[in-house]
């Protein structure tokens, strides 16, 4: 089988029904899921699992043209949004919820909309997802023109994005849609489609699975790469955390020590000249230069630490 393919569709001679998107056909794998021992389900569930990682190695480009376009956007002062509804909506909540104690990016830098609002994170909203005209009225609401838009939509036809999609591009917004269906008919009303091939489901139709697997790892490395490119991320250290706790509090000197070689001792002293910024510090101990002209030279270069380390070299 080649990377991201559609499973087969018949096994024992025993033809798979085949009916609307990828995701809803059945899996020839898993025909007699019920009858088969709590290993064998297990095995079976994991052995589909195990396809998802090819699946979106096949579609990288795509999510790199996404991420130039928000990291674009975000150095523009425009915003990154996600529109979704069920599993896929939800996953957009949390990866926008992860962002700013991760990196400590400002929280209107992502935004997450899910159909049925806040009340859907927790029960399905009758009838939310087949609103494309919420949809489109939330983005008409809150969309700009420079904006990101995502669609998260496991089907590729969820009428609240599609609608959300419609009104954004409508704004001046890029539009992209993130979805398991490669034969979404949306594909071509949008500036870029992800259709992440992770074929039918162990548990027919039920998208929390491999496609909400799939649009976990997509959301997971498209936001990670763009706060690296912005400067976010030195070497493969986050430096733009918040220490909201003692462990984390921890952790930042265990990072300047890390990137600096420095002793304990001396990042603790570093860290508090720099009134507990960790970029300052970093970038003081790295130059050698003093915290105000660490903290100058990051003003400088918009708070990226290689292009502050740059200054101070010149």
């Amino acid at each position: 089988m080649t990377a991201g393919a559609v499973e087969p569709h018949e096994v024992a001679g025993r033809p798979a029904i085949r009916v609307g998107a990828p995701t809803e056909r059945r899996n020839p794998r898993s025909i007699d899921l019920d009858l088969m021992t709590t290993r064998d389900v297990l095995s079976v569930i994991n052995d589909a699992d195990r396809r998802v990682p090819a699946a979106v190695a096949a579609v990288l480009d795509e999510i790199a043209t996404t991420v130039d376009l928000a990291v674009t956007a975000l150095r523009d002062g425009h915003r990154v949004h996600y529109f979704g509804a069920g599993t896929s909506g939800r996953l957009g909540v949390l990866d926008v919820a992860e962002l700013a104690p991760t990196f400590n990016s400002p929280r209107n830098w992502f935004c997450a909309h899910l159909a049925g609002g806040p009340d859907a994170m927790w029960q399905a909203v009758e009838n939310a997802e087949d609103d494309d005209r919420g949809g489109a009225a939330e983005a008409a609401d809150c969309v700009r023109a420079g904006d990101v838009v995502v669609g998260l939509a496991a089907s590729g036809r969820t009428p609240y994005v599609l609608g959300a999609l419609a009104a954004s591009r409508a704004k001046g917004a890029a539009t992209v849609l993130l979805c398991a269906n490669p034969e979404a008919g949306a594909a071509s009303s949008v500036d870029v489609f992800i259709g992440v091939d992770t074929g039918p489901e162990v548990v027919t139709g039920s998208t929390r699975m491999k496609a909400g697997t799939a649009q976990k790892l997509v959301l997971n490395t498209f936001s990670t790469a763009v706060m690296v490119r912005l400067g976010r991320v030195y070497s493969n250290l986050m430096i733009d955390m918040v220490a909201t706790n003692a462990k984390l509090r921890g952790r930042m000197i265990s990072i300047l020590m890390e990137a600096t070689g420095c002793a304990e001792e001396i990042c603790h002293r570093a860290l508090n000249e720099a009134d507990g910024d960790l970029k300052t510090a970093l970038v003081s101990l790295v130059s050698g230069a003093g915290v105000p002209a660490a903290r100058a030279a990051l003003a400088r270069s918009a708070h990226q630490v290689r292009g502050a380390l740059a200054l101070l070299a010149s």
